[in-house]
């Protein structure tokens, strides 16, 4: 990795940790720059503007992690069902830099950003959709193999577990605690379960 490429790839990083904690539009440029040790001319020779900076931090720093750390195991994995029960179990109690008050890094994106920024929209919304696909395909895998029964529509389910996983992240946020977290994954190892 050159200097210039390690440099953008830490203003990226520490960015990332900054605003997942504080929020987008709060976070500042002058912040970022203090974080990093950058000069105000080495951000902007990597990013003209703060959104560029934060759609890069979607396509570089948060898409590559969902796809090593998620993905990839959910694609190979030949039970969907405990793939998608690890999948979110992971997300909620294994991940150290997930905070229960800070919730999740794509919904707060999604929900301070979306509706002003079509660069965020387009940029979540591959990220998401990959996200969805993925599900989708390895519920596919486990209709075909007779893991999961042939009723099961993978677009429901898809749509069921992330809106859920959001939602539950929501609610560590507001209560601070991941008590909230053991109490839905026994639901979702119950609801996991129903689809067989």
């Amino acid at each position: 990795m050159t200097k210039a490429s390690s440099t953008r790839f830490t203003i990226l990083e520490k960015a990332f940790e900054l605003i997942y904690k504080k929020g987008y539009q709060t976070t500042s440029i002058d912040e970022i720059i203090a974080t990093t040790k950058v000069t105000k001319g080495a951000f902007y020779y990597h990013f003209k503007t703060k959104d560029k900076m934060g759609v890069a931090i979607i396509d570089e720093i948060v898409k590559p992690t969902m796809q090593s750390a998620f993905l990839t195991p959910l694609n190979s994995a030949l039970t969907p069902v405990d793939a998608i029960y690890i999948m979110i179990e992971t997300l909620l109690l294994e991940t150290p830099f997930l905070l229960p008050e800070y919730g999740c890094p794509i919904g707060n994106l999604t929900q301070e950003m979306t509706p002003w920024n079509s660069e965020f929209s387009k940029a979540l919304n591959k990220l998401v959709l990959e996200w969805q696909t993925a599900l989708e395909s390895s519920i596919k895998k486990g209709i075909k193999s007779g893991d999961l029964s042939s009723e099961t529509n993978p677009e429901q389910v898809a749509y069921f577990i992330l809106s859920s996983y959001w939602g539950i992240r929501n609610f560590g946020k507001v209560f601070n605690s991941t008590d909230c977290y053991h109490t839905y994954l026994t639901e979702l190892k119950t609801y996991l379960k129903y689809l067989k």
